[in-house]
């Protein structure tokens, strides 16, 4: 089996963090909606005060993948909880366990910070991942819809 080697995301991982972050947008769709620049993304990971974390999976020297998460908070349990904004594995990668190295990885860095919850969001026409995830455990939110205001519509929103 190859073997995964995940570390934290570094400054000159920028360029092939974007990269990742098309490439995902290609596969769920949306290559249109990735407007995340270098510079945003370094700010973002690497500013004063970061508020949002990478990890890489190399294979042989070569980045292979990548997870992006932040932390939240739970009202309901009083603690903080982890989520995971992406999660992409290179389509030759794929089936070599990069993709599970990576999720441990995070929820190591949950149980470290004693997060209370894990999770994360799965388009509902992406059978191959929703299988991946419930292999392992993890279980639909069936009941919670997602909602989002986003562009315009937040601006209008919050100033007016």
């Amino acid at each position: 089996m190859t073997e995964n080697l995940i570390r934290p995301a570094s400054r000159s991982d920028i360029g092939q963090i974007l990269r990742f972050i098309t490439d995902l947008a290609i596969y769920e769709r949306e290559p249109e909606a990735v407007v995340a620049t270098e510079g945003m993304l370094e700010t973002a990971l690497f500013g004063d005060a970061p508020r949002v974390f990478a990890l890489i999976c190399e294979q042989g020297g070569k980045a292979v993948g990548f997870a992006v998460y932040f932390f939240n908070f739970s009202t309901w349990l009083g603690t903080h909880g982890i989520y995971l904004e992406d999660l992409y594995v290179d389509p030759q990668a794929r089936g070599s366990g990069a993709g599970k190295t990576l999720l441990k990885a995070v929820a190591r860095i949950a149980v470290d910070n004693d997060c209370g919850r894990y999770e994360w969001s799965v388009l509902r026409w992406n059978t191959p991942s929703i299988e991946f995830y419930e292999a392992f455990g993890a279980a639909p939110l069936d009941e919670w819809v997602g909602y989002r205001l986003e562009g315009d519509a937040l601006r209008r929103f919050a100033l007016d």
